[in-house]
């Protein structure tokens, strides 16, 4: 893994590494990763979604990645470590809010 890269590339693989620590709690958690035209070039903001749900909510901000921490901390192993650490407690907050099975049956 190396670090560095343009912004879309590291937009592209911020979106996957998310998607597949996110996936590991349920595989129906999704990543979001929001670079549009007030971002482009300076920062990321990231979420999880699972059905309709979102982490954090919608009604609240993003979670910030500037470019140049994504850039630099796709190269080391602490830095994804911890994100993926961080990927995997976002998705299970989102489950553990999911209403239950049975509930849905009911």
């Amino acid at each position: 893994m190396f670090s560095g890269g343009t912004y879309e590339e590291v937009g592209r693989w911020l979106l996957g590494f998310l998607n597949s620590h996110a996936k590991r709690e349920s595989p129906r958690a999704e990543a979001v990763v929001e670079a549009g035209a007030d971002r482009a070039g300076r920062s990321f903001g990231v979420r999880l979604r699972l059905g309709e749900s979102y982490y954090p909510p919608l009604s609240q901000p993003a979670i910030e990645l500037s470019f140049h921490e994504a850039s630099t901390g796709k190269g080391s192993f602490s830095w994804c470590d911890a994100h993926s650490k961080r990927a995997r407690g976002w998705a299970r907050e989102l489950l553990a809010a999911e209403p239950s099975q049975t509930s849905k049956s009911a």
